[in-house]
């Protein structure tokens, strides 16, 4: 496997090749990454990033040992900006889009798409398929654009049976707590919208050739992460399944706010991490930094992640 950005592994290194631009501020509203696995091309793009209190993740932690992972990455414990990268494979055949971003009515500092789409010369029609990890805002509500209409028009849609189930259920509006209301409000509606050309699937399927989905519940009911294999090579997307650069690896059984189980999230993240440090698998994660690429490797009774 070969990469553009960084080392996937200790023994490949390669060339940097971002695509980059600024808003009026100073921050970063699109980029694009490179990088080769096996007969597939894949591009993580920027979305933009995301604004939250840190009670939202941070709150049910311990507090003093939270205090010295966070001084030690330079981590705030009043806000969290995280990044949020979307992976697209190309095969010369299909455009797959892995989850589809914020669109334009969750955060004005997301839903950045379209900028990195214009860099790459690509138009949305081009979009084959789009797979989403799970539901939440930052993954869905881009399916939408300014005007209401499908953004990738010609795509089909793909995702887990478990997550389609819970977000559609009317009485998920009912019971998914004050908090989180417009999050299910917004699901079913752009679900729907989607439903006449959405296939379902559930764990471990071949859901496209080469792509295979590996069940990680917990942030969500039906959150899935997904391998992608090209002859003897992999990566794997990871969703939100490894929601950060630093809690999540140094004590990922620690419960975070922004699972919406806890302790299932916890699990899953735990045997994920144990997965693809143990393979050696390189992975991408939504919300890591930019561009969210690198590797994990055990440290102490936890881990670590290698950019």
């Amino acid at each position: 496997m070969k990469t553009s950005r960084r080392m996937f592994l200790s023994k490949s290194l390669a060339t940097l090749s971002i695509a980059g631009a600024s808003t009026a501020f100073g921050s970063k509203i699109w980029a694009q990454t490179s990088t080769q696995l096996g007969a597939f091309q894949i591009d993580t793009l920027s979305d933009g990033n995301l604004v939250l209190p840190g009670d939202f993740v941070f709150g049910a932690m311990p507090q003093s040992e939270l205090g010295d992972i966070l001084s030690r990455h330079n981590i705030s414990r009043e806000q969290v900006t995280p990044d949020c990268n979307l992976t697209l494979l190309r095969d010369g055949e299909r455009t797959i889009l892995f989850d589809a971003g914020s669109g334009p009515d969750f955060m004005q500092t997301a839903g950045k798409i379209g900028e990195a789409f214009d860099v790459l010369g690509i138009d949305p029609g081009e979009v084959t398929h789009v797979v989403f990890t799970h539901a939440h805002p930052d993954h869905l509500w881009g399916v939408m654009d300014d005007f209401d209409e499908l953004y990738f028009y010609n795509a089909t849609y793909l995702i887990g049976q478990a997550e389609w189930v819970y977000w559609t259920d009317p009485k998920t509006v009912e019971t998914i707590g004050e908090n989180r209301t417009t999050f299910a409000i917004g699901a079913q509606r752009r679900l729907l919208q989607i439903e006449d050309n959405t296939s379902f699937f559930k764990d471990d399927e071949e859901i496209l050739p080469g792509v295979a989905s590996r069940a990680c519940f917990g942030h969500t009911p039906g959150h899935m992460a997904f391998e992608l294999r090209s002859g003897a090579e992999s990566l794997m997307v990871v969703g939100d399944a490894i929601a950060n650069h630093h809690v999540a690896f140094e004590q990922p059984g620690w419960i975070s706010g922004s699972d919406q189980d806890g302790e299932m999230a916890a699990q899953a993240r735990i045997s994920l991490l144990d997965q693809i440090s143990t393979a050696q698998i390189p992975m991408i994660g939504f919300h890591l930094p930019y561009p969210g690429i690198g590797r994990v490797e055990r440290a102490g009774s936890g881990f670590r992640f290698i950019p």
